[in-house]
């Protein structure tokens, strides 16, 4: 969209037009990401965004609709901007040592990867409640929700799934195939 389309969207949301000013936040938003994606580190880009858009917002009576939008825009991204890179220089960075060694990620991938052929061998209602309970923490009855079971069957689920876990990581111990 041109500047003067922005102009015109930005004049009807003045008007109290509420259809208008959400298609010019969402213009505004994808403009924004990438003037900030050029200009910040990717951690700051999407804060900075919502500070502009934020004081798109409340500064929005300040625009002249016969005047251009865009260096009206751009002074704005442009003080927020500068907001940001003062932040920068008081943030304290500490260096980190030369000598500070880096984990071996080996054993977590070859974790993650056992992990997902055991609950391979489970059935899905199993394998589903023990991934929202066991791994991603949710309550049972979270879980019972989330998966339309009862919550006393989520329990049962877990525990025999739990079960069969273990009985095909005692079988991956000694070798055997993993049965079906």
């Amino acid at each position: 969209m041109t500047d003067s389309g922005w102009g015109s969207l930005m004049a009807a949301a003045q008007r109290g037009e509420t259809a208008p000013y959400r298609r010019l936040l969402d213009l505004l938003r994808r403009w924004l990401e990438r003037y900030f994606r050029r200009r910040l580190p990717m951690a700051m880009v999407d804060d900075a965004v919502q500070d502009t858009l934020i004081a798109v917002h409340e500064k929005r009576h300040t625009y002249d609709p016969s005047r251009p939008f865009e260096p009206w825009l751009a002074a704005i991204a442009r003080y927020k901007w500068i907001d940001r890179l003062r932040a920068m220089k008081r943030a304290s960075f500490e260096e980190l040592d030369e000598s500070l060694g880096v984990q071996d990620h080996h054993a977590a991938v070859i974790s993650a990867a056992v992990l997902e052929a055991l609950l391979a061998e489970l059935k899905p209602a199993q394998s589903k409640v023990i991934r929202l309970v066991k791994l991603e923490g949710f309550s049972i009855e979270e879980a019972a929700t989330m998966t339309g079971q009862s919550p006393s069957l989520v329990k049962v689920n877990i525990h025999r799934g739990l079960g069969r876990m273990t009985a095909a990581a005692a079988r991956m111990e000694t070798s055997e195939p993993l049965a079906s």
